[in-house]
């Protein structure tokens, strides 16, 4: 605008009445824009399906050993995770080289001959670790953190084979 522009009837704008208004509107201007907001939401969801897994399993490592004339004993662990609240059982089955859960074998040496083993959930070995559920499998009900289980190995006295290696594979299977 012009010094001395008439804006009403009888009001004159000047330099000095001019220079407010225009440092007014860019200090205030812009802050009264950026007042608008808007919001908005979403929703987060899972669904926990029961399930369980097998986490680990150690070794059932019987050492080494000279004649088979009395029990040799050892321990294996198997970790596993179920949901919350889920029953289940643990089962493991009679091995690459058994016949039955009762009648485990390891297999080696030279002539690939048999070493009888037995598996069992007790200390004392006396119940025998099978994969019949409600017989001989081990139960248990998730808590949705690793729960651990002892494995109680023996090989009994019996006649000795030829020095060598023997292994055997064992599978574990979860019911649930």
């Amino acid at each position: 605008m012009k010094e001395g522009t008439t804006l009403k009837e009888g009001t004159t704008m000047t330099k000095s009445s001019f220079l407010p208004i225009v440092i007014l509107s860019c200090c205030f201007g812009p802050s009264i824009a950026l007042a608008a907001t808007a919001t908005g939401s979403f929703n987060v969801r899972v669904t926990i399906a029961t399930t369980c897994q097998v986490d680990s399993a150690t070794d059932l490592d019987f050492g080494s050993a000279g004649v088979l004339n009395a029990n040799i004993d050892q321990v294996s662990t198997i970790t596993v995770s179920c949901t919350n609240t889920t029953p289940y059982s643990i089962a493991l089955d009679k091995g690459v080289n058994g016949t039955s859960v009762t009648t485990r074998q390891m297999i080696g040496g030279p002539t690939n001959e048999l070493i009888n083993y037995s598996l069992f959930s007790d200390p004392g070995r006396t119940t025998n670790w099978g994969q019949t559920i409600d017989t001989d499998t081990v139960g248990g009900t998730g808590n949705g953190a690793p729960q651990a289980y002892t494995v109680y190995g023996r090989i009994p006295a019996q006649t000795t084979p030829t020095p060598g290696i023997y292994t055997d594979t064992v599978n574990i299977t979860i019911n649930y």
